[in-house]
């Protein structure tokens, strides 16, 4: 004997919020009552999962609204990272996405977590790179990366 559940939040292998699914009552009772993710299938669960998803409407677009203005913050970023080399090409070691990351920190301002980082090449030889920065919502930002010889001289313009 199954009971009907409104759904109130995504489950996994079982369905999406609003839906109305057919479960075992231990199981809707011992786990998805318990944790809140679903409730018996009655106009007042009804009523309540209309606010649940205004609510979550009005977080996702201040959620995107705020990863637009830091996509604004990181337009046009370009890093120039010094590293020391063994042959004017290859580094000792790799630039890593934290030292990245700190000077994205330094250079802009705005704090980015290491999974949102993502390149698709390993920063072991001088050049230029080119990573994405995902922000959430849709929103992704570019980063030009200039990786220089440590060792070799700066370019200076004649007078």
């Amino acid at each position: 004997m199954a009971i009907e559940v409104m759904l109130m939040d995504d489950v996994k292998k079982l369905g999406k919020a609003g839906e109305i699914v057919k479960v075992a009552p231990g199981y809707a009772r011992n786990f998805l009552f318990t944790h809140g993710l679903a409730a018996v299938a009655t106009e007042a669960a009804k009523r309540r999962l209309k606010k649940l998803e205004a609510e979550r409407a009005a977080r996702a677009a201040e959620e995107k609204k705020a990863a637009l203005a830091v996509a604004k913050k990181l337009e046009k970023l370009e890093l120039t990272v010094s590293a020391p080399t063994t042959d004017g090409k290859k580094l000792y070691g790799a630039v890593s996405v934290t030292d990245l990351l700190a000077a994205i920190e330094a250079q802009r301002g705005v704090k980015i977590e290491r999974g949102q980082f993502s390149i698709e090449d390993s920063l072991r030889e001088v050049g230029e790179y080119e990573a994405t920065i995902d922000l959430g919502h849709a929103v992704t930002a570019k980063c030009k990366i200039t990786i220089l010889d440590e060792s070799a001289p700066a370019e200076t313009a004649e007078a």
